[in-house]
C-alpha cells in the first residue's frame, strides 16, 4: 500500500472523478486508475463505482482512514521543519458564523504576529456542516457549538455565550419589563433554527422545562440568516448575543430571557491522530485568544481552565 494510492482514493472521494482527481494531483488520468486498482487488489475489495465515481461501502471505510494516514504523513513534514525554522504550514479552521465575525479579526491579527508563516483558510458554517468536514479531515479543528454529535471528535468548553430576543424597537415583546421569560413570547410566531441543531436543542430543552412549546415562524440551519430575517423585520427571533452588531442597535434590542441557558461554544478536535506542529499552534491560540482577550465582545463569558 502506498500514500500515493491513498490520495488518489481521497481524490475520488473528494471530487466523484477520476480524471479531476488526476488535474489535482498533476498526473494522468491511466496512473489514478491503476493506483485504485491495486489498491482494490491489496484489499481485495471494491472501492469506487467505475460508471459513478462513488465510492463504495468499503471505499468509504477506507477513506475515513486513508485521510488520517495522509495527514499524519503531511504532519511529519511540518513538525520536522519546525524543529529547525519558525512554525510553517496550512491550518483549516471551521467556525460558526457569529463567532467568526468578532474571533476572526483577532485571531489573525494574533497569528501574524506570533505565526507568520502558518497560512489559516477559515471555513464558515454550521455545526450541521462543519462537522463532517472535521470528521475526515478536510478541517484541522473547528469551534462549533455544544454538543457535538460526532463520536469521531472530541471538544473542550471555550466560552458561553448570551441568547436574548432580537426583535425591532417598536416590537410588543420590546415594550415588556426585562428579563423576559419563554412564556411572555410563547405566543408569537417565532423565527427559530432548525430542529437538530446545537441552538434549537438549546432552546427546546428550556422550553420543556417551562413546560411551553414555541410558535416557529420559519426554521432554518444557519444563525446568520436568521439573524437577516430578523432585521429585515419578519420577526423576533432567539439569537447568541454577538449577532445583533453596533451599527443595528439603533433599531433593534436584544431582550435577555432569564429562563434560556447560555450557548456553549466549544473547540473540537478529531479524537484520533496526532495534530501537526502549525494546528497545534493555533489551537492554544485561539484558546488564549477567547481566555484573555480584552476584546471578547458583549454577551460572551470566557471559560476558565480547572485547576
Amino acid at each position: 500500500m502506498e500514500i500515493r494510492q491513498l490520495e488518489a482514493l481521497v481524490g475520488i472521494a473528494d471530487n466523484r472523478s477520476f480524471s479531476t482527481t488526476a488535474e489535482a494531483l498533476e498526473t494522468v488520468q491511466s496512473n489514478i486508475s491503476t493506483r485504485i486498482a491495486r489498491l482494490e487488489a491489496e484489499l481485495g475489495a471494491v472501492l469506487v463505482h467505475r460508471g459513478s465515481g462513488e465510492l463504495t461501502e468499503a471505499g468509504i471505510l477506507a477513506v475515513a482512514r486513508a485521510r488520517r494516514i495522509i495527514d499524519d504523513v503531511r504532519a511529519i513534514a511540518t513538525d520536522v521543519i519546525s524543529l529547525e525554522d519558525d512554525i510553517r504550514g496550512h491550518v483549516a479552521v471551521g467556525m460558526i458564523g457569529t463567532t467568526g465575525r468578532w474571533l476572526i479579526p483577532i485571531l489573525l491579527k494574533e497569528q501574524r504576529v506570533q505565526y507568520p508563516h502558518i497560512q489559516i483558510r477559515i471555513v464558515e458554517g454550521t455545526n450541521s456542516t462543519l462537522e463532517p468536514q472535521l470528521a475526515n479531515g478536510k478541517l484541522d479543528l473547528a469551534i462549533l457549538s455544544q454538543p457535538i454529535d460526532s463520536s469521531d471528535l472530541t471538544d473542550e468548553d471555550l466560552f458561553t455565550e448570551d441568547l436574548v430576543l432580537v426583535v425591532a424597537r417598536d416590537h410588543p415583546l420590546a415594550l415588556l419589563r426585562t428579563p423576559l421569560q419563554l412564556s411572555d413570547i410563547a405566543e408569537f410566531d417565532l423565527l427559530l433554527p432548525s430542529q437538530g441543531t446545537a441552538l434549537r436543542a438549546e432552546i427546546e430543552n428550556a422550553a420543556t422545562a417551562a413546560s411551553i412549546r414555541l410558535r416557529p415562524l420559519i426554521e432554518i440551519d444557519g444563525i446568520r440568516t436568521l439573524a437577516s430575517l430578523a432585521f429585515d423585520g419578519h420577526g423576533a427571533a432567539i439569537l447568541p448575543a454577538t449577532a445583533l452588531s453596533r451599527h443595528l442597535r439603533g433599531a433593534f434590542v436584544a431582550i435577555p430571557i432569564s429562563d434560556l441557558s447560555q450557548r456553549r461554544v466549544a473547540l473540537v478536535n478529531r479524537r484520533y491522530g496526532f495534530p501537526s506542529t502549525p494546528v497545534r499552534a493555533i489551537r492554544s491560540l485561539l484558546v488564549t485568544l477567547t481566555t484573555t482577550s480584552s476584546e471578547l465582545p458583549s454577551g460572551v463569558h470566557i471559560h476558565l481552565p480547572q485547576g
